[in-house]
């Protein structure tokens, strides 16, 4: 298929040595541009391609759609401590009332209080929430949250990513982001 191939077209879904995704959320994609490098340089399989090739005077090739490493690497233990992943710990949603807008985050002790900014002291909290907390201890406040708060794995992450796909996905890459659906029969 001759066509054009604009520069934000047809990422590649990038797979671990072991056949899953890199991340979930933000979901492992490479630019088709780093996805051809990386087969020249030899570190990817190609495991799928789509339909649309780039072309040199002497040389044609099929876009990747999945990739694999050659050499596995080993995801981090722990995620780091950022507004964004505490979000996606509490799966964007206010610990407080459940709702999924306007999230800020709250010190469940407060900082006032002798609180810390950590994992097990910080949840997800929508701006009404936050505001009546204030600064008071949550019985005092008579808030606790749905969850206590908890330094979570990467691959507590991953799960609750699974629950927000990206806005594309395409066909090829199903079989690799689903590890526990159930297969139809």
């Amino acid at each position: 298929m001759n066509v054009h191939v604009s520069p934000g077209s047809n990422p590649a879904l990038v797979l671990n040595a072991d056949y899953r995704p890199l991340s979930y959320y933000p979901l492992s994609l490479w630019s088709w541009q780093d996805a051809i490098k990386a087969v020249f340089l030899d570190r990817v399989n190609i495991v799928s391609e789509y339909e649309v090739a780039v072309h040199s005077p002497s040389f044609a090739m099929n876009l990747p759609s999945v990739v694999s490493l050659k050499t596995y690497v080993k995801p981090a233990k722990h995620p780091a401590f950022t507004r964004f992943n505490v979000f996606l710990r509490d799966r964007f949603e206010c610990q407080y009332c459940g709702i999924d807008e306007d999230l800020t985050f709250d010190h469940l002790i407060p900082r006032a209080l002798g609180g810390q900014t950590t994992w097990d002291n910080v949840v997800a909290a929508c701006s009404p929430c936050n505001l009546k907390k204030g600064g008071k201890h949550p019985r005092d406040a008579g808030m606790w949250p749905g969850q206590r708060p908890y330094q979570p794995t990467v691959s507590d992450l991953h799960n609750n990513g699974r629950l927000f796909p990206p806005n594309y996905l395409h066909e090829s890459w199903f079989d690799y982001l689903y590890w526990d659906t159930e297969l139809e029969p």
